[in-house]
């Protein structure tokens, strides 16, 4: 027994896993990024926390509510918590398996015959199984790097739900402060056609305008109402769209700082493009994947060759109770034991060929998976640069218009001028005042979401704030 052991561990030592090892594809990449505005070699905005970027302290509390609270991430990890116990069990295959049976035929019987050595269901027996399979080909070798690959790529999952959960929260946040400045200016220029319909209505009733003039003061005070109610609705609802990312119940969002209050670092540089295939979770998630398909066609190759295994029974058995342990009743065996594919080996090729389609499937996802990352890190770069120089021109445009409203009411009050100059210049002022607003937050969510494109976005366990370390791609060695 001791010899036959020896003989299947020199025999796992010299055998040979089937099947391609894992290594990373050549993806193209470019250098740097087409529209970065800081040299390559800056540290990147990623490796900032995200507590250190959004500096909103109720923004941070409700982030920090939706990283503890958030059901996706729970849902998320516990899948982990699935693929860590699937990675036990394929790696349980390495050791023999034992099993036992016990039999007591206490419920009567006809006969007592005993075969000498082997155990029957007339006889009281208590029997061990024994099947060990040598991983001659490496297919248990390959299931473990296939189950190790699905559990990293589950856990780079889960980092990317928590990229998704932070960038998701901030920039509904974001979205919810826009509402309400814009809110306040539809409510402000309310109150302004309020006062603008009652002078109106008064000149008409001293014949100095015309009705048409004074509809149109009420027209475009109707429009400002409409506008207010609209807003009310989109914020409710904004409200509880982030209530359902913090794992809530819809209720009321507490704020902290207004929107133009926010601070953001003045300078965005993005790093290297290299970068994103060791930061972005779902280009790791993607390429771990892919090493857990490569490994698979190293099983599907081994599964056509006969699988070498040692099996056995030990045990002791006797028709009466009281004997089972006398001399004599003890039996046993042990032997290798040879199984191969006979009517089924098409079906076994045919799987193999299905298994490695799959691995196509999942090279060309993972470079797919690339070449969004670097278009999304683009768009958000472009976006950062172009929403700055946007905001500032309207910042420009609004004070202007108020200017102008100030003085077509001053000339309208004076009978200068018409309603018209009025009307034109609350509309413009009232129009370009969201519009500032809404860049203002497009502002803030382009450097969001460039943070989240660029992979940043590190959970609160990483006290230092520090980017944690990749896990190495699952990989074999023939």
């Amino acid at each position: 027994m001791r010899g036959l052991v020896l003989v299947a561990l020199s025999m796992l030592l010299i055998s040979c896993a089937m099947g391609p090892d894992y290594t990373r594809p050549d993806v193209p990449k470019p250098e740097t990024f087409r529209m970065a505005e800081h040299e390559a070699e800056e540290k990147s905005i990623a490796n900032l926390p995200w507590w250190e970027l959004l500096q909103d302290e109720e923004l941070q509390k409700l982030i920090r509510i939706a990283l503890e609270e958030n059901k996706d991430l729970k849902r998320a990890a516990a899948t982990i918590e699935e693929y860590e116990a699937k990675l036990l069990i394929a790696r349980m295959d390495f050791a023999p398996q034992l099993s036992q049976n016990v039999v007591t035929p206490m419920f009567g019987r006809r006969g007592g015959f005993l075969f000498p050595g082997f155990p029957t269901p007339f006889n009281y027996y208590i029997q061990g199984n024994l099947a060990w399979e040598l991983d001659i080909w490496g297919r248990i070798r390959r299931s473990n790097e296939a189950a190790r690959g699905d559990l990293l790529a589950k856990e780079e999952n889960r980092r990317a739900v928590v990229l998704e959960l932070v960038s998701g929260v901030a920039q509904a946040y974001f979205d919810l402060l826009q509402f309400d400045m814009q809110l306040d200016i539809a409510r402000r220029t309310l109150q302004a056609w309020d006062e603008s319909v009652r002078i109106a209505r008064a000149r008409l009733r001293q014949g100095i305008i015309a009705k048409l003039d004074a509809d149109q003061f009420e027209a475009e005070r109707a429009n400002a109402a409409a506008r207010a109610a609209e807003l009310e609705r989109q914020m409710v609802q904004k409200e509880n769209q982030l209530s359902v990312l913090l794992g809530r119940n819809p209720d009321s969002i507490p704020r902290g700082r207004k929107l133009t209050e926010q601070a953001m670092p003045p300078q965005v540089p993005a790093g290297l493009p290299s970068a994103l295939l060791q930061r972005r979770p779902d280009i790791i998630q993607a390429e771990q994947e892919l090493a857990a398909a490569t490994a698979r066609i190293g099983m599907a190759k081994a599964d056509r060759f006969p699988k070498l295994s040692i099996t056995g029974i030990l045990g002791i058995a006797n028709p009466k109770l009281s004997q089972l342990f006398s001399p004599g009743g003890d039996f046993g065996v042990v032997g290798p034991g040879l199984a191969g594919p006979l009517l089924n080996a098409q079906i076994l090729g045919f799987q193999q060929k299905a298994v490695e389609a799959q691995a196509k499937q999942a090279v060309a996802q993972y470079e797919q998976t690339i070449i969004v990352a670097f278009k999304e890190v683009e768009d958000a770069l472009v976006a950062v640069k172009t929403a700055r120089d946007q905001r500032d021109a309207q910042a420009e445009q609004v004070a202007s218009l108020r200017s102008a409203l100030h003085l077509a009411n001053l000339r309208y009050k004076g009978g200068l001028a018409n309603y018209l100059d009025v009307l034109i210049a609350q509309r413009n002022l009232f129009d370009a005042e969201l519009a500032l607003t809404g860049t203002h937050r497009l502002h803030l969510v382009s450097i969001v979401q460039l943070y989240k494109a660029l992979g940043g976005g590190w959970p609160p366990t990483d006290a230092t704030g520090t980017q944690p370390a990749e896990p190495a791609p699952a990989s074999g060695k023939g």
